[in-house]
C-alpha cells in the first residue's frame, strides 16, 4: 500500500465538464489511500487491468452490513442491508431473476415507449421554452423517472413523491440524520403499500412480474429481497441514467467542435454514448465499496491488505495503458470497453436499458435541436453539493 497520506475521496472537480486534474496521476501506483466522507479510511483500485479482476473476485465481499466496513457516510447506511447478501452463491440467484426482467423481448417493446416520451418531452420543452431550457428538470430527470415508473408500475400520481424519497435517500452530506431516515422510512413504506397493491391487483410490469417469482418460491425471492430489488431498480433506473444523461450533454456541449461532429452524423450516437459514459465525470466509485476477506495480490505484487475496504476505481476508464488518449473526448472510438457498468458477475443489469434510453435521448435532442448549445460557459455549470453522484443541479441550454 502506498505509504503517502491518504487524499480526501471522492476528488475536487474540474470547474468546466472536464477529467478532474486527479485522475491524470492516480495511477501513479496500483492503490491509493483515500479519506471517505464519512473520514474512514479505505483504498482505491487504480488500474483497468486490476479493477477489472477484481469485480470477480469473490475475495471482495459487497455485503457491507455483514462486515467492519468503513461507511461512506458518517450519517448513512445508503446500501447496507444485513438481510441482504450481495455475494455469490445467493446474489447470483436473485441476479438471474432480475436479468430475466431485463430480456431483449421486454427491452425492445420498450423502445416505442422511450422514444414517445422522448419526444412529448422535446414537445413540452420546445413550448413552454422558446428557445432555452433547463435540461435537468425539463428533460434529463423526467425522462427516466417516466421510463422506470412505466417498466414497474409505478401509478404515475407518486413519481414525484419517490422521486423526493430517493433524493433524501441517497444523501450523503446533503441533509440532516434526521431528514435521511425520514426519507428511508418512508420510502421503504412506500414500496411496502406498493407492493401489497400489486398483490391485490396485478399488472403488465415488473413489480408484478418478481411478485409472481415471490409468490411460486418464497425461498428463490424472499418477501425482503423482492422489496430490496424494486428499492434497487428504481434508484438505478432513475438517479443514475438521469445524471448521465445531463452530464453527457454538458460534457458533449462543452465541445462545441465535437457536438457539431455529432450533429452531422447522428449514426455516431451509439459509439458518442459509450464514450460519454467512459468520460462520465458525474459519478464516483463510491458505489463500489467492498471489505477484503483476505489478502489479495495484484498484477505487479502489491497486496491489498485483508480487513481494507477497496474501492474499484471508475476513474480507471482514464488508463493510458488501455485508452489511447483516454482525457480526450473521442465519439469515434472504437473498441470502447468502459469500466462505467462494471464488470463479469456484477455488470449492471440495467445496462442495456440505460443505453437505449441515452441513445434515444441524446438522438432526439441533437435531432430536434440541430442549435443546441450551454446557454452559459461550461465553468459556470453548477454541481449539487452532498448528494450520492454529482452531475450538475442545473444545465441552462438554448438553441
Amino acid at each position: 500500500m502506498s505509504s503517502k497520506c491518504p487524499v480526501s475521496y471522492p476528488f475536487p472537480w474540474a470547474p468546466a465538464p472536464d477529467v478532474p486534474a486527479d485522475w491524470r496521476s492516480m495511477r501513479e501506483g496500483p492503490l491509493l489511500d483515500i479519506t471517505l466522507p464519512s473520514g474512514d479510511p479505505a483504498v482505491l483500485v487504480t488500474r483497468y487491468k486490476d479493477v477489472r479482476r477484481l469485480y470477480a473476485d469473490e475475495r471482495l465481499s459487497r455485503n457491507w452490513a455483514r462486515h467492519p466496513v468503513s461507511r461512506i457516510s458518517a450519517s448513512n447506511d445508503l446500501f447496507a442491508d444485513p438481510e441482504i447478501d450481495n455475494d455469490p452463491p445467493r446474489y447470483l440467484v436473485e441476479r438471474g431473476i432480475v436479468m430475466r426482467a431485463f430480456s431483449h423481448r421486454r427491452l425492445e417493446a420498450l423502445r416505442p415507449v422511450v422514444r414517445q416520451i422522448t419526444g412529448d418531452l422535446l414537445d413540452a420543452m420546445e413550448a413552454e421554452g422558446g428557445n432555452e431550457a433547463e435540461l435537468m428538470e425539463a428533460f434529463a430527470f423526467p425522462l427516466p423517472i417516466l421510463v422506470i415508473c412505466h417498466m414497474l408500475g409505478v401509478p404515475p400520481q407518486d413519481r414525484g413523491k419517490f422521486r423526493t424519497l430517493i433524493d433524501g435517500y441517497l444523501s450523503v452530506s446533503k441533509l440532516s440524520d434526521e431528514e435521511v431516515e425520514r426519507c428511508r422510512v418512508q420510502y421503504w413504506d412506500y414500496l411496502s403499500e406498493l407492493i401489497a397493491t400489486k398483490r391485490a391487483d396485478p399488472g403488465d410490469d415488473l413489480i408484478s412480474d418478481l411478485i409472481k417469482v415471490n409468490a411460486e418460491d418464497p425461498d428463490k425471492l424472499t418477501d425482503h429481497q423482492l422489496q430490496h430489488w424494486v428499492k434497487t431498480l428504481l434508484i438505478a433506473g432513475y438517479v443514475t441514467t438521469a445524471s448521465q444523461i445531463g452530464t453527457g450533454m454538458a460534457v458533449l456541449l462543452h465541445r462545441p467542435a465535437v457536438a457539431a461532429e455529432l450533429k452531422a452524423d447522428l449514426s455516431l450516437v451509439p459509439s458518442a454514448v459509450e464514450e460519454l459514459l467512459r468520460y462520465q465525470i458525474m459519478g464516483t466509485s463510491l458505489g463500489s465499496l467492498r471489505y477484503a476477506l483476505e489478502d489479495i495480490t495484484l498484477q505487479d505484487g502489491t497486496v491489498v491488505p485483508r480487513g481494507s475496504t477497496v474501492l474499484l476505481s471508475v476513474e480507471s476508464n482514464m488508463d493510458e495503458e488501455v485508452f489511447t488518449d483516454p482525457t480526450t473526448l473521442d465519439i469515434r472510438r472504437e473498441d470502447n470497453h468502459h469500466l462505467t457498468f462494471g464488470a463479469g458477475i456484477h455488470f449492471c443489469a440495467g445496462a442495456a436499458l440505460a443505453r437505449m434510453e441515452l441513445q434515444e435521448a441524446t438522438a432526439g435532442l441533437l435531432r430536434r435541436f440541430p442549435g443546441l448549445s450551454l446557454a452559459v460557459p461550461g465553468e459556470h455549470l453548477v454541481r449539487p453539493v452532498g448528494g450520492f453522484l454529482a452531475g450538475y443541479a442545473e444545465i441552462p441550454v438554448k438553441w
